[in-house]
Formats: C-alpha cells, structure tokens, sequence
C-alpha cells in the first residue's frame, strides 16, 4: 500500500516500510510541512502491527540537505522531535539510504538512523560553522559515538565534506554500492532484519537505545549549551544572510 503527500512518499513492501522524501527541488530541506509527513510516516513505522523495518531515502540525487534556513527552526514535531526524527524513541530498525549529500540535519537524520548504506559518491559534511551556526540536531555528540573523535572534530570544525570511502572505512556507513543502488540494498539490509523474529530484533533495538540515554542526554545539554553561546550574535545573522546573498561571509566575532 502507497500512501503519498506531496513532500513525503510511504509505501509497504514485505513489512518495509519505504519512506521517500519528495522536496528534490530544496534538495529535501526539511521545513514544518516536511517535517510533519515525516513524523507521520515514522509514527505508522512504529505503530503499525503489519511493519517490521524501515527504509529512508531522499530519492536517487540526493539524501537531505538539512534544515530549510527560511523555517526559522520550526520544524520540530512533539514524538519525534527534530524533523519529526532526530528525538523519537524507535521500536523498530530504520535503515538509512544516502545518494548525492547528506548535509548538516541531513546528515543529522542518517545519523539518528539505525543503519546507513550510501552511493560510493555520496558526501557527509557538518557546514553550520561556515555560516556561523552550530549542529542542534545531535551531530556534536552521535558524529563521535560514530567516528573517531579526530575525524569527527574535523567534520564539525572544519564544515568540509567527508566522502562516503572514508566514511565506510571508519563504520560510519554499514555498506557501500555504486550511484542508483542504494534503495536496493537498503532494502536488503532491512529484509536481512525482517527474516529475524521482530519480538527479539524491537528488544535488541530498545535495549541498545536505552544503554546510551545518559549519553544522549549530556549531549542534548551540551548541544544546548553551544546554541545559546551563538544565540543573537552579529555572525549568526551575517553567516544565514551571507548564505541566501552566494556570498561568502565576513565574520566579526560578535
């Protein structure tokens, strides 16, 4: 069954649920419309007795680019949190399938995903520095459960793109496929879950999630802590101006 919106696709195959973010022309930014089909679709991932998995794509282009600066931050939802995602408390298995980038909240999402399989050509990169932001959706704390320390200080400091070889080689990324392959074999890692006995895979899921709350939960604090340190500075608005006028900033410390 095929339940469409304009933003956001879910369809039900073989207890997989295939969620498809449909905003190609943002490049699947996510804003307040998009974040609350998403909800919707991961609430009937969770909720629904007939699925077993889940697998998120942004289509054959592209993943997510993160947040649509023009929302303003409005695109939290009260279940899942961040794009209707980055909080939510899952009981069953999300794989995510990355084609093209998986930028800021983009790569924020994968990372709040369970599993990530990408195109050999796709990029992860964490860019909010270089328009004077910080990362608010869970990279400061899940890019070093995922990565080396030293390679994910890079990412958040430097705002330069990590290719997805590197990111297979360090585990960030679970398996590597050539461009225009990664729904398929999402879909088989997803399918390698749904052979198991769900009862077993939800408590194996329930208790791996419940074994870093402590963690996740100094790391929201913390990630807090750096949004207000930014809060109403003259770089915050320079950086999302310099971003909408293809400029580069002229930052002022202030």
């Amino acid at each position: 069954m095929t339940v469409s919106s304009t933003l956001v696709d879910v369809h039900l195959r073989d207890g997989i649920l295939l969620i498809t973010l449909r905003r190609e022309n943002k490049r699947n930014a996510v804003d307040r419309s998009m974040a609350d089909a998403l909800d919707a679709a991961l609430n009937r991932l969770d909720d629904d007795p007939e699925v077993r998995a889940g697998v998120l794509t942004g289509g054959n282009n592209v993943f997510c680019a993160g947040s649509d600066l023009t929302s303003g931050g409005d695109y939290v939802t009260a279940r899942g949190g961040e794009y209707g995602l980055v909080r939510r408390r899952r009981r069953k298995p999300l794989v995510a399938a990355v084609e093209g980038i998986a930028f800021g909240g983009g790569l924020e999402i994968a990372l709040a995903c369970d599993m990530i399989v990408a195109a050999d050509d796709a990029r992860f990169a964490l860019p909010e520095v270089c328009r004077g932001l910080v990362p608010t959706c869970g990279a400061l704390f899940r890019s070093l459960e995922r990565l080396p320390s030293n390679v994910a200080n890079e990412m958040v400091l430097t705002g330069k793109p990590l290719t997805a070889a590197r990111a297979h080689a360090l585990g960030l990324v679970n398996r590597l496929v050539p461009p225009g392959r990664t729904l398929d074999e999402a879909l088989v890692l997803a399918g390698e879950v749904v052979a198991n006995a769900p009862l077993a895979v939800q408590a194996c899921l329930s208790a791996m999630q419940a074994m870093k709350t402590d963690l996740e939960a100094a790391g929201w604090s913390a990630t807090q802590q750096a949004k207000d340190a930014i809060a109403g500075s003259e770089d915050v608005q320079e950086g999302i101006r310099a971003f909408f006028e293809k400029r580069a900033p002229a930052w002022t410390g202030r």
